[in-house]
């Protein structure tokens, strides 16, 4: 939502201009990271701001490490948001993808070139046209995440950010 990446970008230069900031985390809430855009929103009129690429890219420049700390989904911008993070923690129950294909959708936050770095171009070439979500143990596997906890993500998020 508008809010969301509102918030985000907010939050980002808030701890950029903060010198006791020394690292940021991103979660979700209830459990979830994020399932990405909701499509009805791309049939309203074009507000002013409110779109993800810009932000990705906020995040992915930070001079701060940042950490996704991802529980439940990373779908879609979702997923996005966690490619543009410097670091990538999953809870071994979660699962990432980038859906939007199969709908007729291309990721539209830059997923198509941060995913290939990361990954490979052959098995992002399989995420990105097939549109499948990979549990994260895969993700480990394929490199797309740092570490995968059992505990608190978020707790194991902040210790990562912490020690880098």
């Amino acid at each position: 939502s508008l809010a969301v990446l509102q918030a985000l970008e907010d939050g980002l230069k808030k701890a950029e201009a903060d010198p006791s900031v020394k690292a940021v985390m991103i979660c979700g809430e209830n459990g979830k990271f994020s399932a990405g855009a909701d499509i009805r929103g791309f049939s309203s009129p074009k507000r002013h701001g409110g779109a993800l690429g810009p932000i990705v890219s906020l995040i992915e420049s930070s001079e701060k490490p940042v950490v996704a700390a991802i529980e439940g989904v990373a779908l879609g911008g979702g997923l996005e948001v966690a490619l543009g993070c410097h670091y990538r923690i999953a809870h071994v129950k979660a699962r990432m993808g980038l859906p939007e294909v199969t709908i007729g959708l291309l990721p539209g936050a830059e997923g198509t070139q941060r995913l290939p770095r990361l990954i490979g171009v052959p098995a992002a070439l399989d995420m990105i046209t097939t549109g499948k979500h990979i549990p994260a143990t895969e993700a480990l596997k394929l490199g797309l995440v740092d570490e995968i906890v059992e505990e608190n993500t978020i707790e194991a998020a902040i210790r990562l950010a912490n020690k880098v």
